[in-house]
């Protein structure tokens, strides 16, 4: 099926109108008209090949939400007129330990990401979420509550899990101290499931105008959280904020900074603190997060914009100015 889309050319090429054919949906395929994406980060990142290994053209996004409009003849999940999302992939080999125990974001036999990845089987090229329709195995498409707003809820298919991960992970509940590094679009989401899981949150901010430059301050929180949520991708100091966890406190990064960070021995030692790293999560992970949300009332908070306005936005990202996810209303391109 041809299908509008955007898509980027070359690393220093602005994203522009670009078609992407879609397959026939096969007998476990769910076909999605996209309403809603959200755009990350990483979509940024890939679009300018900063990581490498960026095929083009490419078409980001992975945080989609739409309307089932068809479904193949074995399918029994979702139907007709369902509100479901896609995340940040599509497909993964299923037999892997990982796998079988519903851990398919670290799968070990291959993933197949929703874009500048393959599809299993046919090898093709994955195009993402800033389009029109995509069609996805039902295994990996989620079930969407319905009192959440569709842009709202989009951004949950990464900043939601990513943060809702390492927070179920680590057990964090009532009585619990909890720093989130970082008021981004994966901070907001940390403090929003952090607070509603029962613990106390603090923010540390990264500004150089703000708390965590402030010595007094940190020193003052010195052994003070069980477990703080870093989602700082720039550069910065581990070890200063490692400072900041109590006996058996864990910090853990969902951030990537571009460069290694060393960390010195003796503060992981001295109180027994550790420190980690989270993914995205799993397919029933990402469910519950869902289900909880929709109990809950719990959304991102969001910026629409149309298709068009794409490139300003990945500057605006560059420059922190969002609050906190800019999401694309496809209408916009249908």
């Amino acid at each position: 099926m041809p299908t509008p889309a955007y898509a980027a050319q070359a690393p220093d090429a602005a994203l522009a109108p670009f078609t992407v054919t879609r397959r026939e949906p096969g007998p476990h395929d769910v076909d999605i008209d996209i309403l809603f994406c959200g755009v990350c980060h990483s979509d940024l990142h890939t679009a300018r090949n900063e990581w490498g290994g960026t095929t083009y053209p490419v078409v980001p996004g992975h945080e989609i939400i739409g309307r089932v409009v068809r479904t193949g003849s074995h399918v029994t999940r979702h139907q007709a007129g369902d509100l479901v999302g896609v995340g940040c992939f599509t497909d993964t080999c299923r037999t892997c330990p990982n796998c079988r125990a519903g851990e398919e974001s670290y799968c070990e036999g291959g993933i197949s990401w929703t874009y500048n990845s393959q599809e299993r089987g046919s090898g093709e090229r994955t195009h993402g979420g800033y389009s029109t329709r995509i069609v996805a195995d039902e295994h990996y498409v989620l079930r969407i509550p319905g009192n959440l707003a569709p842009d709202r809820a989009a951004p949950l298919l990464c900043a939601g899990i990513t943060t809702w991960s390492p927070l179920r992970h680590w057990k964090v509940g009532p009585g619990m101290r909890v720093a989130v590094m970082g008021l981004g679009g994966l901070g907001h989401m940390g403090l929003k499931f952090a607070a509603s899981f029962g613990a106390e949150v603090t923010v540390i901010s990264q500004s150089p105008s703000k708390l965590s430059s402030d010595d007094a301050a940190m020193k003052a929180a010195k052994n003070r959280f069980d477990f703080i949520l870093n989602t700082v991708s720039a550069p910065h100091d581990y070890n200063r904020y490692l400072q900041l966890l109590r006996l058996h406190g864990n910090m853990t990064l969902v951030g990537i900074p571009p460069e290694a960070i060393p960390v010195r021995a003796n503060i992981l030692v001295g109180q027994r603190r550790s420190l980690s790293g989270s993914l995205i999560g799993g397919i029933r992970e990402t469910q519950e997060m869902l289900d909880h949300c929709g109990l809950h009332g719990i959304d991102c908070e969001v910026e629409t914009i149309p298709m068009s306005y794409i490139n300003e936005a990945y500057a605006r990202m560059l420059r922190s100015d969002v609050r906190y996810r800019f999401v694309i209303d496809l209408a916009s391109l249908k």
